[in-house]
């Protein structure tokens, strides 16, 4: 992502924290996204370089104005109002601030842990079924129906926002499930402003052990950070963590790779 885009996310990420987060400011923003994705000649129209910056914001206002809520319009005349390199950008911003509402909604009550930790678990589940995940990604079948499969494994089990980012992961179209998930997993982190560990273990950490790897973790990066452990006997035993794009490599079977690749 270029400097001048992180740069934009910001501007409209201020926007949006401006504004009182919930379930219906989400609704709405999904729902000017799913409009400017079924109307090109409006998207085209609010993310044009070739008008000012104020005709795309008036225009934003005066399509939205009495529809959705002050907060609503508030966001995506800020979005007009900046420069996107394409108008899918200037939905795609949009979607991201849908997205972070939800996340902000969990925060203020404070479910943002229990959310990521769902949403997580879930992601592990849908990579370890192959015929699951093929259901969801399948763009031949309905979403409605992809929709109610998420909300079918989910019901009974998951917080209203974890339920409501899975299944709107579902409709992710150049992205896979996983990495939508994954995507949302990372927007979660920012919003608290850590990183995010992804921590592989042969046997479940104990509440302790996972406390002073986060802790070690959090010193050497500087800021606080998440940890996503998944348990795979394969690893031997060990630890592995990746952060970012840095592989720390603690595990037995790390070790006796290493060694290996020595030999050879």
């Amino acid at each position: 992502m270029s400097a001048a885009t992180e740069a934009r996310q910001a501007e409209l990420d201020r926007i949006l924290d401006a504004q009182e987060p919930s379930r219906a400011l989400a609704d709405e923003l999904f729902a000017v996204v799913g409009l400017l994705e079924s109307q090109p000649t409006l998207r085209n129209a609010l993310s044009d370089l070739t008008a000012p910056a104020s005709a795309r914001e008036q225009l934003a206002v005066g399509l939205l104005g009495g529809q959705v809520s002050k907060a609503a319009v508030a966001v995506v005349e800020g979005a007009a109002g900046l420069r996107w390199a394409t108008s899918g950008g200037l939905v795609a911003a949009l979607e991201r601030q849908a997205i972070r509402t939800l996340l902000r909604t969990a925060q203020a009550a404070g479910q943002l842990d229990q959310v990521e930790e769902e949403l997580f678990r879930f992601s592990r589940i849908v990579v370890a079924d192959r015929a699951l995940r093929v259901a969801l990604e399948d763009r031949a079948a309905s979403l409605p129906g992809r929709q109610e499969l998420v909300a079918d494994l989910l019901r009974g089990k998951a917080l209203e926002v974890t339920d409501a980012l899975a299944q709107r992961a579902v409709r992710a179209t150049e992205r896979t499930f996983e990495l939508t998930l994954e995507s949302y997993l990372q927007l979660a982190a920012e919003q608290r402003r850590r990183a995010i560990a992804e921590v592989t273990v042969a046997r479940p950490l104990t509440g302790a052990q996972a406390e002073r790897l986060r802790a070690a973790l959090s010193a050497q990066v500087g800021r606080e950070v998440s940890l996503q452990v998944s348990v795979d006997p394969s690893v031997l035993g060990g630890v592995r963590v990746q952060l970012g794009d840095e592989v720390i490599e603690g595990t037995v079977a790390g070790r006796l790779q290493a060694a290996a690749r020595q030999l050879n």
